[in-house]
């Protein structure tokens, strides 16, 4: 059984509160789960003390008993200090798609046209 520690949607339309849990990767996203870690109320400011709440210990426990943690809880994770996030890199993803390479390059060759005529 792989777990993972997720976030689970609370709260109501327009307004999301998340707790984040331990679930196994199966279960659905508000479904079962497995122990509850903490909440993550996104609307609060920033550096509001109640914007995150989280059990760092049973989260770490849970790391050392093989539960992945998603994403956004390894963001959660890093600014409580447990753990690190890395920034990924993916260069080849801000490139533009193909008919924007071929619309670039047509604009550059009339370009130069231009400066040879002048």
């Amino acid at each position: 059984m792989s777990l993972k520690i997720r976030l689970a949607r609370w709260g109501a339309k327009k307004r999301p509160v998340y707790r984040v849990v331990v679930a196994d990767a199966r279960a659905p996203r508000d479904g079962r789960f497995i122990e509850n870690l903490g909440t993550f109320d996104p609307l609060k400011a920033k550096d509001d003390a109640t914007r995150l709440k989280l059990d760092t210990e049973k989260a770490q426990a849970w790391i050392a008993k093989g539960a992945q943690p998603t994403d956004r809880v390894v963001r959660l994770l890093a600014s409580l200090g447990v753990g690190e996030h890395k920034a990924g890199n993916n260069p080849v993803k801000a490139k533009p798609k193909k008919k924007a390479q071929e619309r670039a390059d047509a604009a550059a060759a009339a370009a130069e046209k231009t400066d040879e005529a002048a």
